[in-house]
């Protein structure tokens, strides 16, 4: 199951589980929409490729929440 990290590893924008807009590599490293593109869509950290990370909405997330754990290093 994927983790569904809370915030782009590049620049700290919120990245809520249930709003589409997120990327994410092979390794679940995650980024904002802006941030992927800058980065031409390779995950600066292993070299993947960075794709649409799908949503988690509703009853699903209520029962499998998103991580709260942020990756941003400031």
């Amino acid at each position: 199951m994927l983790e569904m990290r809370p915030d782009c590893e590049r620049c700290g924008m919120d990245l809520p589980a249930d709003v589409p807009g997120a990327f994410i590599c092979s390794f679940e490293c995650t980024f904002c929409a802006p941030c992927a593109e800058a980065l031409d869509d390779r995950c600066p950290n292993c070299g993947g490729e960075l794709m649409d990370r799908p949503t988690r909405m509703g009853d699903v997330l209520a029962r499998h929440p998103a991580s709260t754990q942020r990756r941003h290093k400031a």
